[in-house]
């Protein structure tokens, strides 16, 4: 008997073995081909432009190279699900926006669940607010005038998608001025701003990466600042709040996260290289000088934080009238 016993427990404990040392002999040899960075958007909205400046650095940082696969779409639910189906083994991750944490109260039917079906690696950054830009043909000056304006005839404004950041600082703004402001979802940021570009709408609520280049060039008139505070790069444009009071539209956060059962080790190896690419002098005053506080919180951190989030948004969401489709 003690023979057979014996015979039986070996394999045992080597399997037990197996388990306790694959953890870090994954992180050791990893990685060892190219990542996928999946963003669930289209090349040049707000989340593409920070992700493409912040994984150079990521790459230096890891010794590894990113290969950027933008699946625009349903904001960011067809490139979400890409990851979702994805091998948990650190070679397919995601950077996408907070309409992550918003999709479950506005989406009735999810192909995944946000909590269960993904691995939280860390907030890349926080946004402090967009800026409310309008097209030269719309003769409002300032926001004021625009509310006015809106009181007479309804004005359309584009967004990356339904229930993101952008969508959510134009409901509430129609809300609180009794304004009749309609929403025109896109696929994205780049071509929501294309749409304002070639006058399909009047307004668009970009981020202040995406918007600050057409404000300079004159293609766009920036009106003011969703955000509680004015913007350093854009000291002279006032907060919508300075108009109507009570008034704030953050723009969210940028985070990372991997397929269910991502290994512990990959996971915290992946936000240590984020956390230090953040911390480079150049990348980090990109963020801070486009509207973005840098984060990089462990995983730990931000998984609380994030299942927080989801919580937090239904309410926004409710309170701001979007019922889920």
């Amino acid at each position: 008997m003690p023979r057979r016993i014996s015979r039986i427990c070996a394999p045992l404990s080597l399997g037990l073995l197996a388990l306790l040392f694959s953890g870090p002999a994954a992180a050791q040899q990893y990685p060892n081909r190219p990542i996928r960075l999946v963003i669930p958007f289209p090349a040049g909205g707000n989340v593409d432009v920070f992700s493409r400046v912040l994984f150079r650095q990521v790459e230096i940082e890891l010794g590894a190279t990113f290969v950027i696969d933008n699946r625009g779409g349903a904001n960011g639910i067809v490139g979400a699900d890409t990851v979702r189906s994805a091998a948990p083994d650190g070679y397919t991750i995601m950077n996408t926006s907070f309409g992550f944490a918003v999709n479950p109260s506005i989406v009735k039917k999810l192909p995944f669940d946000v909590l269960r079906d993904f691995t939280p690696i860390t907030n890349v950054a926080t946004g402090l607010g967009y800026l409310m830009v309008v097209h030269p043909s719309v003769p409002a000056k300032n926001t004021a005038e625009l509310i006015d304006l809106a009181r007479k005839q309804s004005l359309r404004y584009s967004t990356a998608g339904i229930g993101n950041g952008q969508h959510l600082a134009g409901a509430l703004l129609a809300s609180m001025t009794k304004t009749d402001l309609l929403h025109v979802p896109y696929k994205g940021g780049g071509p929501a701003m294309t749409a304002l570009l070639g006058n399909e709408v009047q307004i668009h609520f970009p981020a202040a990466s995406v918007g600050i280049p057409h404000h300079k060039a004159g293609r766009v008139r920036s009106l003011a600042f969703t955000g509680a505070k004015r913007l350093a790069t854009l000291p002279e444009l006032p907060t919508i709040g300075e108009t109507v009071p009570g008034y704030v539209g953050d723009a969210g956060w940028h985070a990372m996260f991997g397929p269910a059962r991502l290994p512990p080790a990959i996971t915290t190896r992946l936000q240590q290289v984020v956390r230090k690419a953040l911390q480079e002098p150049k990348i980090n005053a990109h963020f801070v000088d486009n509207g973005y506080e840098p984060n990089g919180d462990t995983p730990e951190v931000w998984a609380k934080q994030f299942r927080e989030d989801v919580k937090k948004f239904a309410a926004i969401a409710k309170a701001a009238g979007i019922e889920p489709q």
